[in-house]
């Protein structure tokens, strides 16, 4: 998978806002993008390449725009929407959740890494199970959750007796649980349930992604609010991509669900 060498702070110095972002982009032959360092969204190795579900996206929509690289630099997160507004950075790209403050200062992309509850089945999803009121309507299944989160809540809430839904420990517990048979589902964010399944090994496990009905968090890259043209074309070419399958080949290696992002939309997540 290609890097990008992180830039210093100096290379992420100001630049003056233009009606046409793009266009100036194309010419300079690189966008600037703001990151954080964190797994899976973003990842910053000792060398100080880039790589990330986040930036790996951003870096092929833009090539796709005819920008052929992205400069890296990394910013805390409470610093990325200020640097945005003043130009330091083109996009932000570092799993900045969209939240309705945050759409009121940005300009978001549509939804690209997305963090959705999940189910962890048996191989073939034997029992066909797609909601927690699924579950709920099954009076012989079980479903697991973390005791007090939000997948317990989630599951009575959907009507799933107090007797079924079963408090599990931790995950390496969820997972033992259901391959003996004492759990019909087991239920952890998209990430969780991606993280258990690849240390568990296991074929005859599957998960099924976003839980019907259930709420679904996202991010999306952040443009200044000026430079609407350029995330309006940044969202053609990232439609394409969810189209065609590249999108999903790009962020399920990390272990984010493309069927996520795509399941909602900047509007939904930004309640407008």
């Amino acid at each position: 998978m290609k890097k990008t060498l992180l830039a210093v702070a100096l290379l992420a110095a100001p630049l003056p806002a233009f009606a046409d972002r793009l266009d100036d982009l194309r010419e300079q032959g690189f966008a600037r993008i703001a990151i954080a360092n964190e797994p899976p969204f973003t990842a910053v190795a000792a060398d100080g390449t880039v790589s990330g579900a986040a930036p790996d996206v951003a870096r092929e929509i833009f090539k796709r725009l005819g920008v052929p690289e992205v400069v890296a630099s990394i910013s805390e997160y409470g610093a990325m929407i200020p640097g945005l507004q003043a130009h330091r950075h083109d996009v932000i790209t570092a799993g900045l959740f969209m939240k309705p403050e945050r759409c009121k200062a940005v300009a978001y992309s549509e939804p690209v890494l997305c963090d959705a509850e999940a189910l962890l089945l048996p191989k073939g999803n034997p029992k066909g199970f797609k909601s927690y009121e699924d579950i709920a309507a099954d009076p012989t299944a079980k479903v697991g959750a973390p005791g007090g989160g939000t997948e317990e809540k989630l599951a009575l809430n959907a009507g799933v007796p107090r007797d079924r839904v079963i408090v599990v420990p931790d995950g390496q517990s969820g997972v033992k649980m259901l391959q003996d048979g004492r759990l019909d589902a087991y239920s952890l964010p998209v990430l969780s349930i991606s993280d258990l399944m690849a240390k568990a090994d296991d074929p005859n496990l599957e998960m099924f992604a976003p839980v019907v009905g259930a709420p679904v968090y996202c991010d999306g890259a952040a443009f200044n609010k000026n430079d609407t043209a350029l995330r309006d074309a940044f969202d053609v070419e990232l439609a394409k991509m969810k189209e065609s399958g590249d999108f999903a080949a790009i962020i399920e290696p990390y272990g984010f669900s493309a069927a996520a992002a795509i399941s909602t939309s900047r509007a939904e997540q930004c309640g407008e």
